[in-house]
């Protein structure tokens, strides 16, 4: 369990490294490798994942200039990012860390919505 916890610890903050320094693709395999194996478990935990990996799709999407399908992926993560408020998990603060970088870089990218 230690293992699984540092594991989730180091992709989050490598997630946060690569969001904060405009690296979306990355950012997105950041995650993906936490979330990929798990992806079919009926956990809240790690749809919250899957809202973060569309928030760095979204993101990315962005940087090509393909504005539509950067809402229907940030549109996901906006579906997601409720479960957090009722979400028991020793990554909580930092779960939240991440949505608030992740709604500013929101805002600095799409400053009208």
């Amino acid at each position: 369990m230690a293992q699984e916890l540092t594991g989730i610890t180091k992709a989050c903050e490598a997630f946060v490294c690569s969001i904060t320094e405009e690296r979306y693709y990355d950012a997105h395999e950041d995650l993906e490798q936490i979330w990929y194996l798990r992806r079919f478990e009926d956990d809240d935990e790690i749809r919250l994942w899957k809202g973060f990996i569309n928030a760095a799709v979204s993101f990315e999407l962005i940087a090509r200039g393909r504005p539509n399908p950067s809402m229907i992926a940030w549109g996901t993560y906006l579906k997601y990012r409720p479960l957090l408020e009722t979400l028991v998990t020793p990554h909580k603060e930092l779960y939240v860390k991440i949505t608030q970088i992740l709604e500013r870089q929101r805002g600095y990218l799409c400053p009208s919505s």
